[in-house]
């Protein structure tokens, strides 16, 4: 049962990964009040599955990565929870609600559970998650080069004497948005991918999937992204920031592309 009140805490904090996305894309937070009343009863369920899985075992539940990372999650859900009670910080919520939602949903992935209903359902599923993929770090490519441009033009505007091609750029406050919008959408994407992916890899390697190093550069990639869209959305970074932060995801983002560089022949496996 912990585990079902686990899944039950995961559904709950989905709502604030929507609210999230939904921040991110339309910069409005009309689903803050609906998202921190889902995370706050996600928070108790998740309580409840700790302190079953406590009892059973006769044990406190933190002897696995996947019991630790549910009291982590469970514990940065509490202290976010007290926190806006007490501060009424609501804008931090674009980083915790995403995070402790991975969190959780990983920790919900440590039991095995039984393998594909049929090869089509599991290429399909992986199909989607390639597409997600790609689609993301094309939006991440967009970001890339409006990043480059903003970059060069800011170095133009300082020199005091800017070459020809300064003319032809769109201005900066343009290539700030281009950049900004960008980011969203792929955070979207490569969030959604992550999911996807995860779950896959649950599915098709078991409670042993978390140990495969292209996992770990995955979530370590995401974990970057989370922070840069958060810091553009609490602390307000813009422009050459937000710009040399972008230049830094693509690095990580291109590590993860080279760990997965075979993954699209795993869909022919046999």
């Amino acid at each position: 049962m912990s585990v079902i009140w686990l899944r039950v805490a995961a559904g709950l904090y989905s709502l604030g990964l929507l609210h999230a996305i939904l921040t991110l894309i339309r910069r409005k937070e009309h689903l803050f009040r609906v998202a921190l009343s889902a995370f706050s009863l996600g928070a108790v369920f998740h309580f409840v599955s700790i302190v079953e899985e406590g009892l059973v075992k006769n044990r406190c539940p933190i002897t696995n990565f996947y019991e630790t990372l549910s009291m982590c999650a469970f514990l940065v859900a509490l202290l976010y929870v007290f926190v806006h009670w007490r501060y009424k910080v609501s804008s931090l919520s674009v980083f915790i609600f995403p995070l402790v939602f991975v969190m959780a949903l990983v920790a919900t992935l440590g039991n095995p559970v039984s393998a594909w209903s049929s090869p089509v359902v599991r290429n399909a599923w992986l199909t989607v998650h390639i597409v997600l993929v790609l689609l993301g770090y094309a939006a991440l490519l967009f970001a890339g080069v409006g990043s480059l441009l903003y970059l060069f033009q800011e170095r133009e505007l300082k020199a005091k004497k800017p070459r020809k091609l300064y003319y032809r750029l769109p201005p900066l406050g343009t290539l700030d948005d281009l950049i900004w919008k960008s980011m969203a959408v792929g955070f979207v994407l490569i969030t959604l991918s992550v999911i996807a992916g995860s779950t896959w890899a649950f599915i098709e390697l078991k409670s042993h999937w978390i140990q495969q190093p292209k996992i770990a550069i995955s979530f370590f990639t995401w974990g970057v992204y989370l922070a840069l869209v958060s810091l553009r959305v609490t602390a307000g970074w813009r422009g050459r920031k937000a710009a040399l932060l972008t230049v830094i995801l693509i690095g990580c983002s291109a590590l993860t592309w080279a760990a997965h560089a075979r993954l699209g022949s795993v869909l022919f496996k046999q």
